[in-house]
């Protein structure tokens, strides 16, 4: 949470790439801090160092689609946003396999699995700092045409970057005759405003349909549904490589679809499996000892993950940065990545004593959240495949005051 609220600031101040790199600094610091936790024996250096991780991975989940969403063209940028949520749910796959007993979740073990970032900031430090800047970072904030036109040659790998350099052009000459943006201006301006609410609404939709819950604790869940111990972590890695799957081909998908199209698709089947886990679980707590409810359980959750997958995993976090312009876009993604953690962390927190109180009922408040966000997101989220920033702009604009480029009539 405190790492999302500043991502903006840091990607405006530092850039888009740089950010991503300097951040590795705060990695390394918290990875000292937990492996140092071993030795002192102590679980309060331990939860230091997780909460420095924590600020890591929030500035990481505002700059990375954020990034990517800038330096990708109009027909690959849904592509591009939902690989970056394809390596989130191989990163949780891969420390789903550290945590099993017999690898790394052992007392002994656990350190080296804490450790284990340390390959990703190498990897991080030893591909990113080949790659360039963000074009519109550099023409539009740092004014810096020659290297934003150096940027996209290389990112698309031919000099004919003219017409992109000409609307990036554009939209900076239209900003200077606009007043300075302010964080108040998206919840005082009614074209800033409606966006943010839509985007809000879809980070919402993504931790309040019960992912977390989900994620966190299905090893417990399959517990109740009546497998045992071991069993239940297997379904619970199985459920992980699904995630990662799915993922990758709704990455393949995501362009020719469209975003509002996969959200809804996702949000209706996560309610049918959600109503089905929910229906498995309570006849198990009446009935227990038949095996089939058990598997019922699990290809509910497997179902569930599937569809989450689809759409809702990966579109809030970078359908963001594709509602805003340069200018209001980087507080935008900060407050939705604010928004998305403390959403996530309600959730983690709460269902342990949600589902110790009301035991197999522990789905129902979920079940009727997807079925609002779902109607919410039918009546009030836009397409937005196919379109420019500017053109997905201009569909919320009451006045031209923070419109990059004039809107003007077809006809004209």
């Amino acid at each position: 949470m405190r790492g999302g609220v500043s991502a903006g600031y840091w990607a405006n101040r530092f850039g888009r790439k740089r950010t991503l790199l300097l951040n590795n600094i705060i990695m390394v610091i918290a990875l000292a801090v937990e492996i140092l936790s071993k030795n002192l024996k102590s679980y309060e250096v331990l939860i230091i160092g997780r909460f420095i991780a924590g600020i890591n991975a929030g500035i990481n989940t505002g700059v990375a689609p954020m990034y990517l969403s800038e330096i990708s063209t109009v027909s690959l940028r849904g592509l591009c946003g939902t690989f970056n949520q394809l390596c989130i749910t191989f990163g949780v796959f891969t420390s789903t396999v550290m945590g099993l007993n017999h690898v790394l979740g052992t007392d002994s073990h656990w350190q080296y699995a804490l450790g284990f970032p340390a390959l990703m900031v190498v990897w991080q430090l030893c591909t990113l700092s080949f790659c360039p800047e963000s074009p519109r970072f550099l023409l539009i904030q740092r004014n810096s045409e020659e290297e934003a036109e150096r940027a996209l040659v290389w990112l698309r790998g031919t000099h004919d970057v003219s017409d992109e350099i000409e609307e990036m052009i554009a939209e900076r000459e239209h900003a200077k005759h606009i007043k300075k943006f302010t964080v108040c201006d998206l919840f005082h301006t009614e074209e800033l405003r409606t966006p943010l609410v839509i985007c809000l609404a879809m980070h919402l939709s993504q931790q309040l349909a019960g992912i977390n819950a989900v994620i966190y604790y299905s090893t417990s869940i399959f517990e109740t549904a009546g497998l045992s111990e071991s069993y239940s972590q297997y379904a619970t890695l199985g459920t992980g490589a699904v995630n990662v799957c799915m993922t990758f081909v709704s990455a393949l998908i995501m362009d020719k679809v469209g975003r509002r199209s996969l959200h809804l698709l996702g949000l209706g089947g996560m309610f049918i499996a959600s109503y089905i886990l929910t229906l498995g679980l309570i006849y198990d707590q009446y009935d227990s000892g038949h095996s089939w409810v058990g598997v019922i359980c699990v290809l509910a959750v497997v179902f569930y993950i599937i569809f989450f997958a689809s759409g809702p995993g990966a579109i809030p976090w970078f359908f963001t940065a594709e509602l805003f312009a340069q200018g209001p876009r980087p507080a935008a993604v900060s407050i939705g990545v604010l928004v998305n953690w403390s959403a996530n962390f309600c959730v983690g927190l709460f269902y342990p004593f949600l589902q110790e109180a009301i035991k197999a009922y522990s789905f129902i408040p979920f079940v009727v959240f997807l079925a609002i966000f779902w109607v919410y997101t039918l009546f009030r989220v836009p397409e937005t495949k196919g379109k420019t920033i500017e053109e997905i702009t201009a569909q919320f604009q009451t006045s031209v005051r923070y419109s990059p480029v004039p809107v003007t009539d077809e006809n004209d």
